[in-house]
């Protein structure tokens, strides 16, 4: 009785610890979407331009950190979840489940988010006369592109959750397994 109620206060935390996390890089990805440079910021010399500091470098930053560390967390908890279960049951090779496949999809998710948020935080740094982001040219960021990456914290968030209730069942179905088998006995 008092496992399964730490077990419950244990869930109950790292569902609402990355949660918070992933919705707050959601929040932070729309609003350096509305922060990013526009094209008026942009300044122009001859063939060099210039391109001031945008406010969607530091929420960039800020996503990226709170994205990560959703992923972290999450995967941290559903892994040592899945070692406990293993353990107990004895059983060493497994088929691939839906819960590893969702953790995949969380991964990939995550990479594609972390690639797009990285890339157009990159271009909110100051771009100097002759400097710019790449070969002396100033790059703006697109619109949408924060937007997405928000949309795939939200992905990640979800299959990482998935992942983790068909882990959490399992190991619950497992363990009354083993309490109707040693009652039989």
């Amino acid at each position: 009785m008092y496992t399964e109620r730490v077990n419950q206060h244990t869930f109950t935390l790292f569902l609402s610890s990355i949660t918070a996390s992933a919705l707050l890089s959601f929040a932070l990805c729309l609003a350096a979407e509305f922060k990013k440079s526009k094209k008026n910021d942009l300044r122009l010399d001859g063939k060099l331009c210039y391109l001031p500091r945008s406010p969607a470098f530091e929420l960039g930053i800020a996503a990226l950190i709170c994205l990560s560390i959703t992923q972290v967390i999450g995967n941290w908890f559903i892994c040592t979840k899945f070692r406990s279960g293993e353990q107990r049951s004895g059983c060493k090779v497994r088929k691939p489940t839906v819960s590893c496949s969702l953790l995949v999809f969380s991964w990939i998710s995550f990479g594609i988010g972390v690639i797009l948020i990285s890339a157009a935080t990159s271009m909110s740094q100051s771009q100097p006369f002759g400097e710019g982001w790449l070969n002396g040219e100033c790059y703006l960021v697109k619109d949408g592109v924060y937007v997405g990456s928000a949309i795939l914290s939200l992905l990640a968030l979800g299959s990482t959750l998935g992942s983790g209730a068909i882990a959490l069942r399992r190991i619950q179905v497992e363990e009354n397994r083993k309490v109707h088998a040693q009652l039989q006995e």
